[in-house]
């Protein structure tokens, strides 16, 4: 997949071979198939059994990442995780982001009757009784979701994160449009179809990226002269793009542009003064009260104090924390706001994990509970989640409630 190489394309057999369409490209030594399934069929999953067995391919690559694979083979694999090591890493964001998406997973499962992702099960089913390398091309989901976040203008971003629980926590009937977009694409893609189709902040990195990324793995994985056959299997709608990137001649070393493509762009350098800045300006607003008088001093404080703590310990008391919790949350948000190395969710999720610890069972029902709203609220697990999502709500609506209240009382005065 080098300027050196050579790339030959074989006709498209979407329209003349059975099942779905196809992709066949050799490059150097090594062919390539490209079979584009759809995610809800019960047909591609018996086609890609069927391609395998045939003995045709000796290697399989699939649209799947370490992460998803993981949730395949080990539906439990969150249970082995330390809770309290994904707050303090930043991940309880990407963590709920999962969990509700393999919820919409579920549900499209039980109402359709077809679990999504058969395809993929089958050809690791297939590629291990057979003894074929399996490569997995797909980018983490939680990259994924990462770069989505910080690609699309931050007042999309409530837009998204709504229209997502809307989507997988909605009890209704899976409408035929959803089923249809889960055969063009995977849950993720389903999920945020109708965002993606209007913005190209958001289809850049769930779609197109996705496509350079899997053809860059592909040429790290399966260089040519490795195998002789590999069949790629990917959701449809990703067939054309990476097919393009795979016709055009890939960089001799596809892992430095891979890695790029795993990367979350860094924070605008006035993003990330922000917290900062607010804290020097509440620092300041205390003093300038203090300076003018002691007792518009501790008002200034007081109100510092009670504003965020009450937001953010009635915030967690809409996730049903721990009495300890919401006390705990009542007391560390103001003092949190005021140092951004450390988040007022943080604290209560740790707050909530002693109270609270999850049991084997909360583990092990997880990915059924998510499935509904008040599965959300009885797991151990989620519900700590959503403590430190509300927690961190909280304190920033009460930062920045508190913070005009003292600029108003000061210019007012």
């Amino acid at each position: 997949m080098t300027d050196s190489q050579d790339t030959v394309t074989a006709p498209c057999q979407g329209a003349t071979a059975p099942g779905g369409p196809r992709r066949t490209l050799q490059v150097g030594e090594t062919r390539y198939t490209l079979l584009g399934t759809a995610h809800v069929s019960a047909e591609s999953a018996e086609e890609v059994r069927d391609l395998i067995r045939s003995g045709a391919f000796d290697a399989v690559a699939i649209e799947l990442c370490d992460t998803r694979h993981s949730s395949l083979t080990n539906p439990d694999a969150l249970g082995e995780q330390d809770l309290f090591q994904i707050f303090r890493q930043g991940k309880a964001g990407v963590v709920a982001a999962s969990l509700a998406l393999g919820a919409f997973q579920q549900r499209l499962a039980e109402q359709s009757g077809i679990e999504p992702g058969a395809e993929m099960r089958a050809a690791l089913e297939e590629s291990r009784d057979r003894g074929l390398p399996l490569e997995l091309v797909d980018r983490d989901v939680g990259v994924t979701l990462r770069r989505i976040y910080h690609r699309v203008p931050w007042w999309q971003r409530l837009s998204l994160f709504s229209g997502l629980l809307g989507s997988v926590l909605s009890r209704q009937q899976v409408s035929p449009e959803e089923v249809e977009r889960l055969k063009e694409g995977d849950v993720l893609e389903s999920a945020f179809s109708e965002f993606a189709a209007q913005s190209e902040s958001l289809f850049t990195p769930l779609i197109s990226e996705r496509d350079r990324y899997m053809a860059l793995r592909l040429a790290e994985t399966c260089p040519p002269g490795r195998y002789r056959h590999v069949l790629v299997v990917i959701g449809a709608g990703h067939l054309k793009g990476m097919a393009g990137h795979l016709e055009t001649p890939l960089p001799a070393d596809p892992v430095p542009e891979r890695e790029s493509l795993e990367a979350t762009p860094p924070p605008s350098r006035l993003w990330k003064a922000l917290p900062w800045t607010i804290t020097a300006l509440v620092l300041t607003g205390f003093a300038i009260g203090f300076s003018r008088n002691t007792e518009l001093g501790w008002q200034l404080v007081g109100e510092w104090f009670l504003i965020n703590g009450v937001l953010s310990g009635a915030a967690t008391l809409v996730a049903l924390a721990h009495p300890l919790t919401v006390a705990a949350t009542f007391v560390a948000a103001p003092l949190t706001s005021l140092n951004p190395t450390i988040g007022a969710g943080f604290v209560a999720a740790g707050v909530e994990l002693w109270m609270r610890k999850p049991k084997v069972r909360d583990f092990s029902t997880l990915r059924h509970d998510v499935t509904e709203w008040k599965g959300w609220w009885r797991n151990r697990v989620s519900r700590t989640l959503l403590v430190f999502l509300t927690a961190t709500l909280g304190s920033a609506a009460g930062t920045w409630i508190a913070g005009f209240r003292i600029a108003g009382t000061l210019l007012g005065g």
